[in-house]
């Protein structure tokens, strides 16, 4: 009578085969997961992004703009804009993206000035950044605006 008997596998080996099948198990996963991340005729195209200056008008007087007129806020977005009545009653337009970490910048009208709430960095009526957090941070570029009746149209100039 013949038996068949294997040899006990060391310990060493056995570690050794373990690694190598948990590391084709991640190679598997891993190349899964890009292929799934690939572009599919499925996925909506990314919006375009905007091209050329700045120029539009907006009616001060529409109920989309009612902000500009609310003594608490004072202020609205249009497109890549935030546009502000100033104390003086004139109006400014800045671009609405903190130059820190790109989050949106607000009118405080109780001190007239633009305000970054994430981390708190300070502009001045015409972009000037006056309370940088980061060293070298750049100014909000400004847009021109003129009032006609009630259009005011904003651009760059």
């Amino acid at each position: 009578m013949e038996t068949n008997q294997q040899e006990p596998i060391k310990r060493s080996e056995f570690l050794r085969s373990l690694g190598l099948s948990s590391a084709a198990l991640m190679a598997f996963y891993c190349m899964g997961t890009l292929t799934s991340c690939s572009k599919g005729s499925d996925d909506p195209d990314p919006a375009p992004t905007p091209t050329g200056k700045v120029d539009f008008t907006i009616d001060i007087n529409s109920s989309a703009y009612a902000d500009l007129k609310d003594a608490a806020k004072k202020f609205v977005y249009k497109d890549d804009v935030l546009i502000a009545q100033v104390k003086n009653g004139e109006y400014v337009a800045l671009a609405k993206i903190c130059t820190h970490e790109g989050n949106l910048v607000t009118y405080r009208p109780a001190v007239d000035n633009f305000y970054c709430p994430n981390h708190g960095s300070v502009y001045d009526l015409t972009g000037k950044v006056t309370v940088p957090v980061a060293a070298n941070q750049a100014n909000l570029k400004k847009y021109s605006t003129t009032l006609n009746g009630t259009s005011l149209r904003v651009f760059e100039a």
